[in-house]
């Protein structure tokens, strides 16, 4: 006996029979569409983690310079922590807040 050799194979959309106005009508579907939302939360927090540790990296890389060079790493880890996490799915917007626009920064 071995292991096997390659990647393991997921789903990656959500299941087709989900029904979100009656989700017991289909308990496959629903335990189907519980693993999908719990995959998709934890790409989002190690893709969050993974931005936390390039800002703590060019912090420490740039030293005083940090707030200049170091800048549009901090609004991607801000972005990418908008929202993400366990628990925020039924709280109203307003206490976590919506991702913000890109908004363009003009040379002065």
């Amino acid at each position: 006996m071995g292991r096997k050799k390659g990647l393991p194979e997921f789903e990656e959309t959500a299941p087709d029979g989900f029904d979100p106005a009656n989700p017991y009508k289909d308990p496959v579907a629903m335990v189907e569409m519980r693993e999908h939302i719990v995959r998709e939360k934890w790409i989002q927090i190690e893709k969050a983690k993974i931005m936390r540790e390039k800002v703590k990296w060019c912090y420490r890389v740039e030293g005083v310079n940090h707030y200049q060079k170091c800048r549009h790493l901090v609004q991607q880890y801000l972005d990418s922590t908008r929202g993400v996490g366990w628990g925020k799915d039924h709280r109203p917007m307003s206490l976590h807040g919506p991702k913000p626009e890109a908004v363009e920064v003009e040379a002065e």
